[in-house]
């Protein structure tokens, strides 16, 4: 009777389980694309000013917390906000902080400085309308911004026109070359506000492409400057206006022939110099120049790199807070990695960071300079610190998994954000003396109700042998290993990509789970070529996009189909970009492997994408025409034997519709049958609920076909 009664109440247990599990929700499309509580919880916090106190909102109140004894204390209520700014806010605003005392909060299209000791608003700045709106360094209200190719400046009271180009191709304040060489805007402001350094490109001679506006009653066609590989590009040069006499000099650079690229631009301390990594066009060389700001004329040529794959600066310079004579120089041209080097203006070059791992710079105090490092994992990033006088260093995040810090000014304390595969999110208030951290928030699993399939992580040789690349696997609900599984590869595989990696759910695009959740495995692995792992992993695609990628992916794709419960006769591959380029090389070069394809603006021959990034990895097509040749998939239509979709935002100004209606065009050409589905007003990146019809339409085409 005993056995009996246990046995049902084992049987009733397992009944229960199997209940909750069924009651637990699968993704839709819908939540793959718009479902933000699937994100995990963020807790906003700074730091306040120059202090080691740290701010949160805690229901309506702004509260400051010491992070040396933990005292909290009250900096201002939501009520005592509004009726400062006589605003009617619901909760509280957006802030930032300019020093210990003084509150910056929007409003009235103002930035407000708030006397938190007087409870008062010191000062309000007229936030004026531009575009590339970038404000002075420091306190003060002087702003930069453009309108059409033209810069202007508001000194708080009247607005000024710093360039006068009726000529549509000068374009002055905006970014330049495509944003590449870490390049994301045109203005900089002088350390003392006095001057405002710029960007100005001359794209006169840089070919149009059109792109076609269906919105209005006939269709009209947009021009865009788009240089094209071993075409003519654009001319870039940096003026610099001085704000008390309405004068503008431009910087005599010399240097290489005029379609040079000028990049990291860093103003001195002292607001007297500029400096520039100057880069020749074939990106193979690159100098560090200082200029005087006032003259415009060069002061010195500090050092030069060469690298005969190429060279590619990304970082601005860091000066020493206690001695500006020297200054921090990033690159992995010297050693190999991404390190830190200390310089100084007569070219005196020291290795900072010694360590053979990428590392990035965070901050620095009189003593040290911290940084994270991809030296515990190319998957995981953690802070460390080094002295600068001894070159000792020390790591001070010990939690596995992604950290992104954020220090105090006094280097004693940092703000850690940190996740891993299994751990959503918490903020941990860490202390570079290595006393214990203390746990400032934890998020709640987001996914919980969800009925998510295991992530697996784990990382595979590359072809050469000389690398590993990490993957992330997932196999298929109520997984049984007796039985065979689609797969579908999803992958990207270009330079400045890291697909996985060791946080929360190892970088998971959430499509992924969806389809692992109908029954498919999918896996995904950087390869040679993605970043975080050196220069010689990095620069093994050299003059040969696609291929290194394409052996480390297949080696990832043999492992893989080595397991029993692999249904070698459907396997798909996905992938838009760059993963769209490696999507059609896969399954074009690998027939017998990949049956069904879906790829996203894909590019489709290295000479129709642009100079700035394409020459870095694949020369021109004048000195290297066997690697187009190669790398073209042009050439590999007619290798076309399984179901391929391409999908492609009509107005795309980065991968021009000129790849694939030419790839369409050769298919045409040789009777072979491919699928094709334009989004009309998309650009590059397909958003918002045409983003749910292109993953239902992703998603039928493998249920389809695979």
């Amino acid at each position: 009777m005993r056995n009996f009664v246990t046995f049902a109440i084992a049987l009733m247990m397992t009944f229960t389980l199997s209940a909750q599990e069924s009651e637990r929700k699968l993704l839709t499309i819908e939540d793959v694309v718009l479902n933000r509580e699937l994100s995990p919880k963020t807790f906003p916090v700074q730091w306040v000013g120059q202090s080691d106190s740290y701010s949160t909102v805690e229901g309506d109140n702004l509260v400051a917390t010491d992070a040396r004894n933990n005292k909290k204390r009250t900096i201002i209520t939501l009520e005592e906000l509004n009726k400062l700014l006589s605003t009617d806010f619901k909760r509280f605003p957006a802030y930032a902080w300019e020093d210990d005392n003084s509150l910056i909060v929007n409003a009235h299209s103002q930035r407000n400085v708030i006397d938190l000791k007087l409870k008062k608003v010191a000062a309000a700045y007229k936030i004026p309308v531009g575009a590339n709106l970038t404000r002075q360094s420091g306190k003060g209200g002087i702003y930069a911004y453009t309108k059409d190719n033209n810069l202007y400046c508001y000194d708080g009271e009247r607005e000024h026109q710093i360039t006068n180009f009726e000529d549509k191709n000068i374009v002055c304040g905006q970014s330049v070359s495509r944003n590449e060489f870490g390049i994301s805007g045109g203005i900089f402001f002088s350390p003392d506000a006095k001057k405002i350094a710029f960007y100005q490109k001359d794209e006169s001679r840089v070919t149009d492409f059109p792109l076609l506006d269906i919105n209005t009653r006939t269709g009209t066609l947009r021009n865009i400057k788009y240089p094209m590989n071993g075409m003519d590009s654009e001319h870039v040069s940096l003026g610099v206006y001085d704000i008390a006499s309405g004068k503008t000099t431009y910087l005599n650079v010399t240097d290489f022939d005029a379609e040079r690229y000028l990049t990291c631009i860093t103003w001195s301390p002292d607001s007297e110099r500029i400096y520039i990594q100057v880069l020749d066009r074939a990106q193979k060389n690159v100098h560090l120049n200082s200029y005087n700001a006032s003259t415009g004329q060069i002061d010195k040529q500090i050092l030069t790199e060469h690298n005969d794959r190429w060279v590619e600066p990304q970082y601005q310079l860091v000066f020493l807070k206690n001695d500006p004579s020297r200054f921090i120089y990033s690159t992995d041209n010297r050693d190999g990695f991404w390190n830190l080097y200390l310089c100084n203006n007569e070219g005196k070059v020291e290795r900072l960071t010694k360590v053979d791992a990428d590392v990035k710079y965070v901050a620095q105090d009189d003593k040290f300079v911290y940084y994270t490092s991809a030296e515990v994992s190319p998957a995981e990033s953690h802070l460390f610190k080094v002295e600068i006088s001894t070159g000792k260093t020390t790591r001070l995040t010990k939690e596995a998994g992604w950290h992104d810090p954020v220090m105090s000014q006094s280097g004693k304390f940092y703000l850690d954000t940190y996740s891993s595969l299994n751990v959503p999110r918490v903020v941990d208030l860490g202390r570079t003396d290595l006393k214990p951290s203390r746990e400032l928030f934890r998020a709640e699993d987001p996914t919980v109700g969800y009925n998510f399939c295991n992530i697996e992580l784990g990382k595979i040789k590359s072809a050469d042998g000389k690398f590993d690349n990490f993957y992330r696997l997932i196999k298929p609900l109520d997984f049984d290993p007796s039985k065979k599984y689609p797969v579908i590869l999803y992958v990207y595989g270009g330079p400045h990509s890291q697909m996985v990696k060791n946080n929360y759910q190892a970088s998971l695009r959430r499509w992924e789970m969806y389809m692992a959740q109908h029954g498919y495995v999918v896996f995904v692995m950087d390869n040679r070529g993605t970043q975080n792992h050196g220069a010689e992993y990095e620069k093994a695609i050299h003059r040969q996009c696609g291929q290194a990628e394409m052996e480390d992916q297949m080696v990832g794709m043999r492992w893989l189909m080595s397991h029993d419960w692999v249904d070698q006769e459907r396997i798909g591959v996905h992938g838009w970009s760059y993963g769209g380029y490696m999507t059609i090389s896969l399954i074009t070069n690998y027939p017998d492997v990949f049956k069904v394809g879906v790829a996203g603006g894909p590019v489709i021959d290295w000479k129709w994408y642009e100079v700035m990034y394409g020459e870095r990895y694949m020369d021109n097509t004048h000195n290297n025409p066997e690697g187009f040749a190669k790398t073209s998939l042009i050439n590999k239509a007619t290798s076309l034997k399984g179901k391929l979709l391409i999908c492609q935002g009509a107005v795309d100004n980065v991968v021009v519709w000129q790849h694939s209606l030419s790839f369409i065009r050769e298919c045409i050409k040789n009777h072979v049958q491919v699928d094709y589905f334009p989004y009309p007003c998309a650009e590059h990146n397909v958003y918002g609920k045409d983003a749910v019809h292109l993953y239902q339409k992703i998603t039928n085409y493998f249920e389809d076909y695979l």
